[in-house]
């Protein structure tokens, strides 16, 4: 048998700064080539079977018109081997293939929690530049949704990037209660996180797997274990005791955060719904044209809202953001972290296992908790890590739990 081999280029180590520009600039580089890793497989396909051809070998690197003498003497020793097995004798065993390091899922990981943590970071400076929660963030949560978009339609319009998914009309129209909810959780995480500290919203929205579980129960009609019941004590008293340390309390960060919980709650109930529609699946294409459309249409959703509610400040907002760099600079790179680090998040959980998730999302959320707290300068009570820790731990739980 004649095998063909191709040699392998091993890609180089690229050492860039963490700012935010830099970041987007390597996010976007990042995330088109892994979008475009499987069409442009595609592409080159022709190439290679031709080239495989002209080497006599097949698109599985086998020759295509073997010597009749080696034919025939492979045929021989196979059904030698086979009346060897047949018959209880040994025969030389092929050592599996070695297991490597899947590289591509190390990535997925690596730039989720990356651009997770830079995104929440990076959202609070933009909320802070104009002007925190007495300034635009309903806004700057639409414009963000915006920016999402139109990185969408680029990777659509891009050659080679992705293929345009064949929904129709119908399709779209059941989309519509996903991008709404999809639309409310963000908008009201937006508004938790400038209306008190960006730790407390995210160890309150930590609390989502409670609503998940009371909204599945009452209205969807499905049924929790009682070892879920149980591991959603602690995910509850964490709350409560990360809020009674809380020095930048406000009730309105608690409830906007809350609110978002509720709102994503329906939407992980409603997704499951959707996807149960024959072959809709095969006409998205892929998880990302998913995520692009309910980007696509969340904006739709979320413009005449920013508009009947600040209207008034679209003003004010266009002048602040010709002069503040920083709002800049913050609010097209959280705008663009968001799609990214939420796709990505999408493809890793598409590649582990149940346990692996629990443990990926657990030791997210502490990462971008102490991270985003110790680089703004957030308090760090005691008693507030330690309801940090206990409520995290309960959704731990509640994830592992079957």
């Amino acid at each position: 048998v004649v095998r063909c081999s191709a040699h392998r280029h091993r890609p180089r180590r690229v050492l860039s700064t963490l700012s935010p520009v830099a970041m987007m600039k390597a996010s976007l580089v990042l995330v088109a080539a892994l979008a475009g890793s499987a069409s442009a497989a595609g592409h080159r396909a022709p190439l290679l079977v031709s080239r495989l051809r002209g080497a006599g070998c097949s698109s599985e690197g086998v020759a295509l018109t073997p010597k009749p003498a080696l034919a025939a003497a492979h045929d021989v020793s196979t059904v030698a081997a086979k009346r060897v097995m047949v018959r209880g004798g040994s025969s030389a065993k092929v050592a599996p293939p070695k297991k490597g390091i899947d590289i591509a899922l190390l990535l997925y990981f690596f730039f989720w929690y990356l651009l997770n943590y830079y995104y929440t970071l990076n959202n609070k400076r933009a909320l802070n530049a104009a002007g925190g929660s007495k300034g635009f963030p309903m806004t700057i949560a639409t414009m963000q949704l915006l920016i999402g978009s139109l990185y969408g339609l680029f990777l659509w319009a891009a050659p080679d990037a992705r293929v345009l998914p064949k929904v129709t009309v119908d399709d779209l129209k059941k989309m519509v209660p996903i991008a709404i909810c999809f639309a409310g959780a963000h908008a009201f995480s937006v508004f938790s996180m400038g209306a008190g500290a960006v730790s407390f919203a995210q160890i309150v929205k930590a609390a989502e797997p409670a609503f998940a579980a009371v909204l599945g129960v009452t209205l969807y009609g499905k049924s929790v274990s009682k070892a879920k019941w149980l591991s959603l004590i602690p995910v509850i008293g964490g709350v409560i005791l990360a809020s009674v340390k809380e020095l930048d309390f406000a009730w309105s960060a608690l409830i906007t955060a809350m609110t978002a919980n509720l709102f994503a709650a329906f939407r992980s109930n409603e997704n499951k719904r959707l996807m149960e529609t024959p072959g809709l699946k095969e006409r998205l294409g892929s998880v990302g044209n998913q995520f692009a459309l309910t980007m696509l249409i969340s904006f739709l959703v979320m413009l005449p809202v920013m508009l009947v509610t600040e209207h008034h400040k679209w003003g004010s907002f266009v002048e602040t953001f010709k002069t503040s760099k920083p709002l800049q600079d913050n609010l097209i790179s959280s705008g663009l972290f968001f799609y990214i680090y939420n796709e990505l998040s999408t493809l890793t959980i598409k590649k582990t296992s149940a346990t692996t998730q629990s443990v990926a999302n657990t030791a997210k959320r502490v990462i971008v908790i102490l991270g985003v707290a110790i680089v703004l300068g957030e308090s760090l009570d005691p008693i507030k890590l330690l309801g940090c820790g206990i409520g995290i731990g309960g959704v731990f739980l509640y994830s592992f739990f079957k």
